[in-house]
């Protein structure tokens, strides 16, 4: 039996930073701070990502390149895996991220790769509440309420996968 489902993904758009929370405004705000830390001098594409954290913290997080390429680290995955190592137990409240590309924030928006998002829904499942993306170009802003809507078909751990 073939069962046909429908998949939708709820986001919003918004024209300028200033039409987001103050508080996201400000997460905003501190991933673009970080691009300067980026290290990127093979593609000149940098990412800085922020997340607040539910006591009030803000980390940061910026890309790592490497001339052997498969050993760099995305902007994203720093600030997750430092957030997880410094507060294992505070949750994701929300996530902010800002490319440029030769010192210039880009157009549109960037969402975060495959590898990225895998990681993402990870946090959100330790810690059993969705958080909002804000992922912000020169032009357009989009936030989606919930890291699955980036990634609606992720990976289990496997004895989840089993039990379910």
């Amino acid at each position: 039996m073939i069962v046909s489902k429908e998949l939708i993904v709820k986001y919003s758009e918004f024209a300028r930073v200033d039409e987001l929370s103050p508080r996201e405004v400000e997460l905003v705000d501190k991933a673009k701070d970080v691009l300067s830390s980026s290290y990127s001098p093979y593609s000149h594409f940098s990412v800085g990502a922020a997340l607040l954290l539910e006591n009030g913290e803000i980390i940061t997080g910026s890309n790592q390149e490497n001339g052997a390429y498969p050993s760099g680290l995305c902007a994203e995955r720093v600030a997750l895996f430092y957030a997880g190592s410094k507060f294992p137990n505070v949750p994701i409240v929300a996530m902010a991220i800002v490319a440029s590309y030769n010192g210039a924030i880009i157009q549109l928006p960037i969402s975060p790769c495959g590898a990225c998002r895998q990681v993402m829904i990870e946090y959100q499942n330790i810690h059993g509440k969705p958080y909002p993306v804000i992922m912000v170009g020169q032009s357009k802003i989009v936030k989606v309420e919930d890291v699955r809507f980036l990634l609606p078909f992720s990976f289990s751990n496997v004895e989840d996968a089993a039990q379910k």
